[in-house]
This record gives structure tokens, sequence and C-alpha cells, in this order.
């Protein structure tokens, strides 16, 4: 059984301020998208809660946390540790809050990539990440409006904003978020966030 107090406690405990609460907006938008497209809530709030579980955690724990749970990064991975958080955290959440859902840990290791071919919890907790309360950019509404009524659509711009961000700063962009990007590009996902 999942134990709420617990993990909020030790979410507020391991994070830093700014980060604990947008855990909680993330646990929330993830909650009202999981209403609206008809997946288990439960899941995706607890999902959301625990995304960013190890993202204030020492880079060299994060490295020792993947390496006891027999993930093996790529060299890529290696050299990009803004991205270990999603992996730690997709293994820590298993030990350190007992929740083991294949489904649920699947969403936390791919928040911050996307894949192709995401499922319904996996696309839901990348997109509740993007538009959760808190987060104020140019072009937030949108994807909120694409969260609430294209979840797809909301996908590809997450991914298309990535991959623009990181082009842009010179940084290598993962082959999932680009097969992310491709997987859910179509004629039909309307105006870019180019802006961004």
């Amino acid at each position: 059984m999942v134990d709420k107090l617990k993990i909020i406690a030790s979410l507020r405990a391991r994070l830093v301020e700014d980060r604990f609460f947008h855990s909680l907006n993330v646990a929330q938008m993830a909650k009202e998208l999981a209403a609206i497209y008809g997946e288990d809530e439960e899941k995706a709030y607890y999902a959301g809660l625990v995304h960013d579980c190890t993202k204030n955690t020492a880079p060299e724990k994060q490295l020792e946390i993947m390496e006891q749970g027999g993930l093996q990064l790529t060299d890529l991975e290696q050299n990009s540790p803004k991205l270990w958080h999603a992996m730690s955290g997709s293994i820590f959440m298993q030990s350190a809050y007992e929740i083991t859902d294949p489904a649920m840990v699947s969403a936390v290791r791919y928040h911050t990539t996307g894949k192709a071919a995401m499922s319904l919890l996996e696309k839901i907790i990348y997109i509740a990440d993007f538009t959760s309360a808190e987060r104020d950019y140019p072009g937030v509404e949108q994807m909120r409006h694409f969260a609430h009524t294209d979840l797809d659509k909301a996908v590809f711009e997450g991914a298309a904003f990535t991959v623009k961000k990181l082009q842009q700063s010179g940084l290598p962009v993962h082959p999932d978020t680009l097969a992310a990007k491709d997987y859910y590009q179509s004629s039909e996902c309307g105006m870019r966030i180019s802006e961004l």
C-alpha cells in the first residue's frame, strides 16, 4: 500500500522548495489528465508525485543508484547528467516508496526524454511535467490546451520544444526524444510552439 504522507514527507526533505511544489503540481495535473483520458487517476497522481524524487540528489549518488539498479548508461547519457534523475528516480521509487508497478516506473523513467509509442500513463506524466501549474513560459497556455484536448499533439509539441532548445544550446539530443518527435509528428499537429 502506497503511503502518501510518507512520500510527501520524504520529498519535502529530499527536494529544494521549488522542486517539491513542482512535484505536487505535476501530481495534480497528472491526475487531472488521467480523468480526461481514462487512465488510473491514482497511478497518475503517484507517478507524477515521485517523478523528480532524485532531482536534487548528488550526481555520484545517482550513479550509484543506477549501478545498483543494473542500469547501463549510453555514452550520451553518461555525459548528460540532467537526464540522470529520470533513470535514477525510476529505480529509487521502487525501494524507497514501494512503487513497483511497471507502468508507473516506466512513466518516471521516460518523463524527461519521452520515447516513441509511449503508453497513456507515460504520455500523461511527460506532459504533466510540461504543464504543471507553476510552469510559466511563452506558449505554456497553448501546451495546456493541447494537453487537455489532444495528448499526442501535446507530446509532439513537447518533444519538438526539447529538440529545438537543446540544439540551440549546442547540446546533444537523446535518441528517445528524437524518436518521440518523429513518432508523434503529423500534419494535424497544428501550430508549432516555435517561439519557445
